[in-house]
């Protein structure tokens, strides 16, 4: 029974970890449902009204048709004069062809491990590869107006924008209306834009701020099942998440929220609109074209603002672009009152664990210096808080070793009567205090802090790129030194198909210390389940091969941790350890002969005759 539970204990873990979200996936409203809920929404007959007045515009589809070539990135941000900034987090600039923010690097983040490779790119101009980029403008119902669009070249107050240094840009539509812009931007990825517009003719004006941002061409996930990435916001306090394919065909999606945000995640970055969390706004999420020139956009329309002539009208919001630095993120959320802005970052699940287990790892880190280590302090952590559950629980399984000779015994005396063998089996663990299930607790124990971590190791930036000691120089990608490429001495590239068999250094100590700890577990009594439980540390080996080496090193250690607490408690217990202490232990109990029933005979050789 309880190698049983062991062995489904593991495969649990795996299940959670490789199948949680594919088979309870984040719950969204399908396109075609959630485009009925919002018309129903919208509807002048259920008495509520959106953030515009029926015919009030929208914000435009910006930018401009797929260049026939694709400029590289250089040439594609000379096209337009600009306005620079380099923070500590951030290198980039500002078109002034479209007022658009369509240039942002990570200063602290590279490509890969060399730290000469170029900073990561958030958002990319048009006209480059992948353009990715952020507008704000405005729209007016009167065809009259005339507004800024993509083509339009707005004046800048100075040439660079730095951390309390904001820039000034400024259009004069040439009939009375200058539209201005106050960008700011602060020490990390949050950029503050205010739009104004002087209204200098002799009649009040109407106009609606919007502002968007845009991806074109086709994405790849990174996370697959495992983290969300793609367009997802928070409206009227609800998450919602979709996948890039929720708008092929066109399809859009349509919501009126107060308060939230709407954009694209990465893995480890995005850029995010965030209105103004006080008024209420109409948010689109929609996609246009096909193929590689396929244009995804999300944005929002606020309400109108009127301008009385002479006056000045404006509204403000913000622009995150960059990194998803936790603690980062959580200032944002508390600072700028930005409604539920930390599940910006895919917690899971599982965020009321896998949160606190980041910041104990952070905080660790922030003593130690190494991610690594900080894991392995993070395991004795774990161990010492489970220490009086495990301990109870490996002194039962050294109980039931103790008593493998005796359930022998039960099995060939009782073998061909399943109903009869499983009662004694019960007498017997009845009569020595044995729980037999209890053998598995540690490994189910292991579940939520083996998830949790796991979830860490994958989603959160500050885990990527983080050495550990010798060949291990990035802790949220598998291990290295393989066997296909005769551990790091032969490097080539493994095909696609070959991944699978090629397993590294710490899978291999994974495996080996799994198989240690296994040998001082009850073997099943059942020949079947005996040869299955023989083969869980080789399917393991190859599975966790593919894991991240943190959460690899993470699972050797324990399985360590545990071995040495395991054989501390089986010598307490004067349990036989190793083939020939447990061969001596079997003879001498069949020495002593067969077990005595507990209803003390009844079999046809139990007792002695009466005469």
């Amino acid at each position: 029974m309880d190698q049983k539970n062991f062995i489904v204990a593991i495969v649990l873990s795996v299940i959670i970890i490789m199948g949680w979200q594919t088979l309870f996936p984040a719950k969204h409203t399908p396109p075609q449902q959630q485009a009925t809920e919002q018309s129903a929404t919208n509807s002048p007959n259920n008495g509520q009204t959106g953030a515009r007045p029926p015919g009030a515009p929208g914000a435009p589809s910006s930018g401009q048709p797929a260049a026939e070539k694709v400029m590289s990135r250089e040439e594609a941000l000379a096209a337009s004069p600009r306005v620079s900034f380099h923070t500590p987090q951030l290198i980039g600039s500002i078109a002034l062809k479209g007022a658009r923010i369509d240039d942002v690097r990570l200063a602290k983040h590279r490509e890969d491990l060399d730290p000469k490779s170029p900073p990561v790119p958030v958002l990319s101009p048009l006209g480059g590869e992948h353009p990715y980029y952020a507008e704000f403008g405005w729209s007016s119902s009167d065809a009259g107006i005339k507004v800024p669009g993509p083509d339009s070249l707005w004046t800048a107050s100075n040439t660079t924008l730095a951390p309390g240094k904001p820039v000034h840009l400024s259009w004069d539509n040439g009939a009375g209306l200058v539209f201005g812009l106050d960008i700011a931007i602060d020490e990390n990825f949050m950029f503050a834009v205010k739009q104004s517009v002087d209204n200098k003719t002799d009649k009040p004006v109407t106009l609606f701020p919007w502002s968007l941002v845009v991806r074109e061409g086709e994405h790849k996930n990174e996370g697959t099942y495992v983290l969300h990435e793609g367009p997802y916001g928070v409206f009227n306090g609800t998450s919602k998440e979709f996948g890039y394919k929720d708008f092929d065909d066109n399809k859009q999606q349509k919501f009126t929220t107060t308060g939230g945000w709407v954009g694209f995640t990465d893995k480890y970055w995005m850029a995010t609109l965030v209105p103004d969390q006080k008024s209420k706004v109409d948010v689109t999420i929609k996609g246009s074209g096909a193929g590689p020139g396929i244009k995804y956009q999300a944005d929002y329309v606020a309400p109108g603002v009127t301008v009385a002539p002479g006056a000045t009208g404006s509204y403000d919001s913000h622009l995150f672009a960059g990194a998803k630095i936790v603690r980062v993120v959580d200032a944002y959320r508390e600072n700028l009152g930005i409604d539920r802005f930390d599940l910006t970052i895919d917690w899971g699940w599982f965020w009321f664990f896998t949160k606190p287990m980041f910041y104990l790892l952070e905080w660790l880190y922030g003593q130690i210096g190494n991610f690594g280590v900080a894991i392995l302090i993070l395991t004795v952590i774990v161990k010492a808080l489970f220490f009086p559950l495990a301990n109870k629980s490996y002194a039962a399984m050294s109980k039931m070793k103790a008593l493998q000779p005796e359930m022998e015994k039960l099995k060939q005396r009782y073998g061909e009567d399943k109903q009869r063998l499983n009662q004694e089996m019960m007498q017997l663990y009845r009569r020595e205090k044995v729980n037999p299930a209890a053998g598995c607790l540690p490994i189910v124990v292991q579940i939520p802090v083996f998830f949790a971590l796991y979830k860490v190791l994958y989603t959160t930036i500050e885990m990527r790129h983080q050495p550990f000691f010798g060949w291990i120089h990035d802790l949220s990608a598998p291990d290295p030194a393989t066997l296909l490429t005769g551990f790091g001495f032969f490097p080539w590239d493994v095909p696609p198909y070959l991944h699978f068999f090629n397993i590294g250094v710490w899978p291999l100590i994974m495996g080996v210390t799994m198989y240690l700890q296994q040998k001082l577990n009850p073997a099943p009594a059942d020949p079947v389940q005996a040869k299955v439980f023989q083969f869980l540390p080789i399917m393991f080996t190859f599975m966790m091969a593919q894991f991240q080496a943190g959460l690899v090193i993470y699972w050797a250690w324990s399985n360590t941790l545990s071995i040495a607490q395991q054989y501390t408690i089986m010598r307490r217990h004067g349990t036989p350890i190793g083939a020939k202490a447990q061969a001596k232990a079997a003879a001498k109990t069949a020495a002593a002969g067969p077990p005595v029933p507990a209803n003390g005979g009844g079999g046809k050789k139990g007792g002695k005759k009466k005469g």
